[in-house]
């Protein structure tokens, strides 16, 4: 009965300090992937934030410049995009779009003097000009999270800790390839 013991205790022992290994090292990745997630959530409030001034900032240019359907149509279209992405890369991609839609409407915004000096549409400037600071922050911030969590993941043990209990890597959030173009800008001067 004392032989059967010994290796049992030795059994016991080992399990122990695996345990005491492991308990550590899964709780850090259960708090990184939580970073991770609280990080992710400012970035879609930022990104709700800014769909939602979207449309104040379309009909105040609507009332100026209703001629000019299709940049506003570019405008809707990809504010829905947005609304409707799910996951960083999605999400990233329909915000590029969106930019550059936004970026069209001030081309034509130029061309409408009593539309700029308008106090309504300045303050609206000045809250999507603030909104996409808080996205860029919020943004770096949540990439600043993933790459600690996914180096984590990478390194040895916690390449076993990870495999063992399911943390897979997370996606970084990023700008879609479109964005590295700028866009066209024409203001119709062809008059030389």
């Amino acid at each position: 009965m004392k032989k059967a013991l010994g290796p049992i205790a030795i059994i016991v022992v080992i399990l122990l300090v695996l345990g005491i290994m492991l308990v550590p090292k899964y709780n850090k990745f259960v708090n990184l992937e939580e970073n991770v997630d609280q990080s992710y959530a400012q970035v879609e409030t930022q990104l709700q934030r800014r769909i939602d001034l979207i449309p104040n900032l379309v009909n105040t240019v609507k009332g100026y410049a209703s001629h000019e359907k299709e940049v506003i149509k570019d405008i809707s279209d990809a504010r829905a995009k947005l609304s409707g992405a799910r996951g960083p890369e999605e999400q990233a991609a329909a915000d590029s779009e969106l930019s550059n839609a936004l970026g069209r409407l001030l081309v034509v915004v130029e061309n409408y003097p009593d539309l700029k000096a308008n106090q309504n549409f300045t303050q609206l400037m000045d809250e999507l000009a603030g909104t996409e600071n808080r996205i860029s922050v919020a943004r770096k911030d949540y990439n600043d999270v993933v790459a600690d969590y996914n180096r984590q993941i990478k390194r040895f043990p916690g390449k076993i800790v990870a495999s063992m209990f399911g943390f897979d890597k997370k996606e970084y959030f990023k700008a879609d390839a479109a964005a590295n173009e700028a866009p066209s800008v024409d203001f119709g001067d062809d008059k030389e």
